[in-house]
């Protein structure tokens, strides 16, 4: 087992969480578009972001895709990328 799955599975038990609703791959995607097309350290508060969207009842892979594409037209004028981010 890999470094990455037993935090996960440690972070899991400790919250309590059901393993099987984390789907990693997708969520590391998601963290490596948005530092890429955004800023990196958007990456982490997307990714709480998208936790606290799918803990509200909305679908991981719907909200994970209407991420990346605002993620992907950011810098295209899709969003303020010159806004200096941090509130």
């Amino acid at each position: 087992m890999s470094t990455l799955a037993d935090w996960i599975n440690a972070a899991c038990a400790e919250l309590g969480i059901d393993q099987g609703a984390v789907d990693q791959r997708r969520i590391l995607d998601l963290a490596r578009d948005v530092a890429h097309q955004v800023d990196r350290p958007a990456a982490p508060l997307t990714a709480f972001l998208l936790g606290i969207a799918v803990g509200a009842g909305q679908d991981l892979d719907g909200a994970a895709d209407r991420l990346v594409a605002l993620a992907a037209g950011w810098g295209a004028g899709g969003g303020d990328a010159g806004n200096g981010g941090g509130q």
